[in-house]
């Protein structure tokens, strides 16, 4: 009972003491402020980020497989190796499909020569179109989602038949509240009947918006014969992914005559591959915005040791007068302790409050990410605070409890 009155008489003292010189305990908590809030801010923005990424590529599905002329998802520049690569082809399409037992379908991806394209329909157009060429099981990928209408059948991409499905944005700018299914589109001067309408993805990167014009892989051939950028979507049986990339790698190093002695030129990923070099970034980017944080709680932990000693200073006879009463050198460690913890709890909370305000900014800018304050940020930021304030507040308790009483009482 008595250690409760004890803190309860000290917690008391220290809101005194920080009402008395509210500017002073201000300024002193600024660091402490900046330095939470950062750690918090960037915390909910990473969280978020994170979870945007790693919904994008979890979409493929576990079973999904994506082959490329260069890495799917890069952390680094192209080397000069990559950059010389031959473009995969629909013949080395054909033989992962014939050959490979362990996969259960593939489908081709070309992207067009040339861009931005332009989708029209009578007065209205679509600028930044984004048109792919695909095949039927393209559909079965995790990438589709049918709103309205349907996808294109094999029998419709082996005849180069002029259908498209088209993105929600490319459907309200177009058609508005117009039905869609069935029009004549006009993508980049050639005419498309559309067949199916998707709804918007639910995983996304930075930007929402959905203007995906889906082709026929043969009708794109068509339409863009000098288009050579292509990759494949791959899926493999179920429980049998590390067999379908070691029949895919074996498949295209023969069909590509790759010799033994050679790295292979192309890239397999896989969508947990491609989440873990996407966390080694952000760990990164984490680790490097902890030190920057740490920068601004160093400030405020030399500021709140600074103002503790100015405090100690000018409150010598008042602890000069508790030793003459009684009080031993653990209560006055304990009380100045407690005061610089308050101080800089204080400034831990104003800084939850600063880094929320960051996250909430960051979520109007970036209206696709779900960011979100996660509680470890939270919980780590105030800790973190009271901590500064224990480990800086120890020379000035330090010092304050070992002040002579009597030197104390005749300190004016």
């Amino acid at each position: 009972m008595n250690l409760f009155v004890s803190f309860r008489n000290n917690m008391m003292l220290a809101f005194d003491t920080i009402r008395a010189h509210k500017l002073r305990s201000l300024l002193t908590m600024l660091g402490v402020i900046i330095g939470t809030g950062t750690i918090i801010g960037v915390g909910s923005i990473l969280t978020g980020f994170d979870g945007a990424v790693t919904n994008v590529f979890k979409s493929f599905g576990p079973n999904a497989i994506i082959v490329s002329r260069e890495r799917a998802f890069r952390t680094t520049d192209l080397t000069a190796e990559e950059r010389a690569r031959r473009q995969l082809t629909y013949e080395n399409v054909e033989a992962i499909r014939k050959e490979c037992q362990a996969c259960a379908r593939v489908s081709a991806l070309l992207w067009p020569n040339h861009g931005p394209i332009v989708t029209k329909y009578k007065g209205n157009a679509v600028y930044q179109s984004q048109v792919r060429g695909v095949e039927e099981s393209y559909a079965q990928t995790g990438q589709i989602d049918m709103n309205e209408g349907r996808f294109f059948t094999s029998f419709e991409d082996r005849h180069r038949a002029p259908v498209a499905v088209i993105g929600a944005d490319i459907q309200k700018g177009l058609f508005g509240s117009e039905n869609a299914i069935g029009k004549w589109i006009n993508v980049d001067g050639e005419q498309f009947q559309v067949i199916g309408t998707l709804h918007r993805p639910t995983a996304t990167f930075f930007d929402s918006s959905d203007n995906r014009v889906f082709l026929p892989f043969f009708a794109m051939k068509k339409v863009y014969p000098n288009s050579q950028e292509m990759a494949m979507i791959v899926t493999s049986n179920d429980g049998m992914l590390p067999a379908a990339i070691d029949e895919i790698r074996t498949i295209l190093r023969i069909a590509r005559h790759v010799p033994p002695a050679k790295p292979e030129d192309f890239a397999i990923s896989t969508a947990d591959q491609m989440v873990e070099q996407f966390r080694q970034i952000t760990a990164m980017t984490f680790l490097v915005m902890i030190v920057l944080s740490s920068i601004g709680l160093l400030v405020g932990g030399i500021g709140v040791m600074n103002i503790m000693l100015v405090s100690v200073t000018e409150r010598t006879r008042e602890i000069g007068v508790r030793k003459a009463i009684g009080a031993k050198r653990l209560d006055i460690i304990f009380q100045f302790l407690l005061e610089a913890s308050v101080l800089t709890g204080l400034g831990g909370l104003a800084g939850l409050v600063f880094g929320w305000l960051i996250a909430m900014g960051s979520k109007l800018i970036f209206t696709s990410l779900p960011i979100s304050m996660p509680a470890w940020a939270a919980i780590a930021g105030i800790v973190v605070s009271i901590g500064v304030g224990l480990f800086f507040g120890i020379w000035p308790a330090n010092k304050a409890a070992k002040l002579d009483p009597v030197q104390a009482l005749r300190y004016e």
